[in-house]
């Protein structure tokens, strides 16, 4: 008969096994991402599967501690996320040129050197 300890056992292997899988996945999203977004979305997959090891070393260790420090990783991992996401949409407005009109063209050839009429 199996008892509940090897249960525990087999469960959190299989989890350590699995969140490694994980992580080496993500780990190739973060170098190989073709754009910022994607690698920011990868590190906060990142910083869930630390959170995912944390709980499954804390279950098998029987450490409580370790989920203190779990729910504090999750609380810096969003306010990463945050302040990536203010900076991927800043950057944007940075890069955003006002489209040239036809007005705004002669306006600019009038001040170059020609004469106001």
């Amino acid at each position: 008969m199996i008892t509940p300890a090897a249960v525990v056992a087999l469960a959190s292997s299989a989890a350590l096994v699995i969140l490694g899988l994980a992580l080496i996945l993500t780990v190739w999203r973060v170098v190989a991402g073709p754009t910022l977004p994607d690698r920011i979305l990868a590190l906060d997959m990142l910083t869930g599967i630390a959170i995912g090891f944390i709980a499954v070393i804390a279950v098998k260790t029987g450490f409580s501690l370790y989920i203190d420090i779990a729910i504090s990783l999750g609380l810096v991992g969003f306010l990463a996320t945050v302040a990536f996401a203010r900076f991927v949409l800043s950057r944007g407005n940075i890069k955003s040129k006002p489209p040239a009109t036809a007005a705004n063209g002669n306006r600019q050839k009038r001040r170059a050197g020609g004469k106001k009429r």
